[in-house]
């Protein structure tokens, strides 16, 4: 009989411990709120470009190609700091590299507001680099800390997680070309930076204080040996390739509404919607479905990657479609 008390009691236990993970522990909720406000400011920040940006460069002589590389160095930037910060993670620490990065950020986007008062051509260019590459740095070492942390609070559930932040992500995306549009036609060049990027720096006190200290774990596996794997490369590929088609619309998509419909600034941030609202809202979705049902996961990225691709086709359109521009 004892034994049988001990057995249930036992499985008492083990029923307890299963359903701990489903409710969040303060801690676990102070690092969503570090991440959801990480993933909205960074988002809003680089977002407000779009309505204005184009036409503000068009001003200063700068072409639409050269337009094209100052979004797109972001995104290189990115790419190349990120496994810099990946590898000195643990001696930099996670909590610091998170709040510096934050910091890093939201001055660099105070900064890009005054740029237009650089001299038109080369020096304005190189200062639209210096400061987009200096933008992505930030990022980059804030959100390589943000991953880290999430791994390691959140190990049975990353997917679910991850995804119901991308919701902040989203309405960074989605609220950043109207807030950007508007301000810029009621207040001008600087007011939006200037806004958005102060906000940012007001989450930074904020995380100093919510955010616990997580110390991450020295892997001996380095990024080749994970790159040359064959399922790594091709989800690697496919972050590529939809990374490419949403950046690819940054600078054409505001010059295109601006000239074809003659609509002001402030409406045309509301355009990107279209892009930004039905990522926000399907994230959280998705994220549960590939952690409860992961033979999902691969049909996801097959209809995801051939549902863009469609798209594509009629946002040009291919003139395989004799449709009319």
């Amino acid at each position: 009989r004892e034994e049988g008390e001990r057995e249930e009691g036992g499985r008492g236990e083990r029923g307890i411990a299963n359903e701990e993970p489903k409710r969040l522990s303060r801690e676990q909720m102070f690092i969503m709120i570090s991440a959801a406000s990480l993933n909205f400011g960074s988002m809003v920040c680089y977002s407000i470009l779009g309505p204005f940006f184009p036409k503000e460069a068009e001003k200063k002589g700068v072409s639409s190609t050269i337009v094209g590389f100052i979004f797109g160095c972001f995104a290189l930037f990115n790419f190349l700091t990120s496994l810099i910060m990946g590898k000195y993670l643990v001696q930099i620490g996670a909590k610091f590299m998170f709040i510096a990065g934050m910091f890093v950020s939201g001055c660099v986007t105070i900064l890009f507001g005054f740029l237009h008062r650089a001299p038109d051509g080369p020096i304005f260019i190189g200062l639209c680099f210096l400061v987009r590459a200096m933008d992505a740095i930030g990022f980059a070492a804030a959100a390589t800390a943000s991953f880290s942390i999430l791994i390691n609070a959140f190990p049975q559930n990353v997917a679910t997680v991850v995804g119901t932040l991308e919701v902040f992500t989203g309405l960074g995306l989605v609220l950043g070309p109207p807030i950007g549009g508007f301000l810029y036609q009621s207040f001008g060049y600087e007011v939006p930076f200037i806004a958005l990027g102060s906000v940012m720096l007001c989450m930074v006190p904020l995380n100093m204080i919510i955010l616990p200290n997580y110390n991450s774990v020295p892997k001996k596996d380095s990024f080749l040996k994970l790159i040359v794997l064959p399922k790594v490369a091709i989800l690697c590929l496919n972050i590529f390739g939809l990374s490419s088609c949403i950046a690819f619309l940054d600078p054409t998509m505001s010059l295109f509404v601006l000239e074809k419909f003659k609509l002001p600034v402030g409406y045309v941030g509301l355009v990107f919607l279209a892009l930004a609202l039905p990522y926000a809202l399907s994230s959280p979705l998705l994220g549960f479905l590939s952690d409860k049902k992961p033979s999902l996961r691969k049909w996801l990225l097959i209809v995801g990657a051939f549902l863009t691709t469609l798209c594509y086709f009629f946002l040009g359109p291919a003139p395989i479609l004799h449709i009319e521009r």
